[in-house]
């Protein structure tokens, strides 16, 4: 079955997974995560495990590393969620972390596999050292900024219980308040580091190729300004003190910009493309 199949055939079951994933994450919901749930778990990993075999074959297939077309980049971004899910899912108490990202993956797994999005001619960059460095970086961060507004969601649902229905939050196994506020913290922190060094590292390249570190092209402007509004929230939550509820919205409408965002600024690009 591995020989015989490509990697968008095993990309396609990683998806399907996940939406089993997704499903059962409804049915999570509406218990109330009573008890540690390892199907979740364990539907993550299988899913991780075909996503990952999609991703080396398209690596070997082209001798490189698979980020240079949109659809590649956009795999890879999902990826870095999977795996991070799947490591911080060794701890009981944040296994629950993959059950809500399941709908992210699912939906980002959806659109990577629409007709046209891995033709050479979208998001083609012809990718050297540094500028696979610079997109790896960048990617990673997305991830981190994903798994933390997993996290933030977490919270929000949890801090609902407590307001609204407190039986169903003192029988919830997910963490309490304090530490899933403090892993959106971490997360968000750690991705914003990945974003600076990854910008960091775009714009020598950038300097190196063309004599400037920043030009108009929409995906760079963009990137700064997705860079201002993580810098502004990190300051708001390590200087300024701003915790709960607030911070874990902001935490989730941030990563909904990107999100949203990402792959139209993408095909603006002639850089990028």
């Amino acid at each position: 079955m591995v020989l015989g199949q490509t990697d968008r055939d095993f990309f396609g079951l990683a998806v399907l997974i996940y939406g089993l994933s997704t499903v059962h994450t409804l049915f999570l919901w509406r218990k109330g995560f009573r008890r540690d749930d390892h199907i979740a778990y364990l539907l993550l990993l299988v899913g991780a495990g075909f996503h990952t075999i999609a991703m080396f074959k398209r690596g070997f297939s082209l001798s490189r590393c698979p980020l240079n077309t949109l659809y590649e980049a956009t795999i890879f971004f999902e990826w870095t969620i999977a795996a991070t899910c799947l490591t911080t899912g060794l701890w009981s108490k944040l296994r629950f972390l993959g059950a809500f990202s399941s709908p992210i993956l699912f939906g980002v797994g959806v659109f990577a596999l629409m007709p046209g999005l891995d033709s050479p001619g979208l998001g083609e960059s012809n990718l050297n050292g540094w500028s696979s460095l610079h997109a790896a970086l960048i990617l990673l961060s997305y991830g981190a900024f994903g798994l933390g507004s997993a996290a933030a969601v977490m919270y929000l649902t949890q801090e609902h219980d407590l307001r609204h229905r407190k039986a169903r939050a003192v029988l919830s196994w997910m963490p309490p308040l304090e530490r899933l506020e403090h892993a959106t913290r971490v997360l968000l922190i750690a991705g914003f580091c990945l974003l600076t060094t990854g910008l960091a590292v775009g714009a020598g390249y950038l300097k190196r190729r063309s004599g400037v570190f920043i030009t108009g092209d929409p995906k760079i402007l963009w990137s700064l300004l997705v860079w201002a509004i993580y810098l502004a929230l990190v300051v708001m939550n390590t200087r300024y003190h701003e915790r709960g509820r607030r911070f874990a919205w902001g935490t989730v409408v941030c990563f909904a910009f990107v999100l949203l965002t990402f792959w139209g600024v993408n095909l603006l690009s002639p850089i990028h493309q």
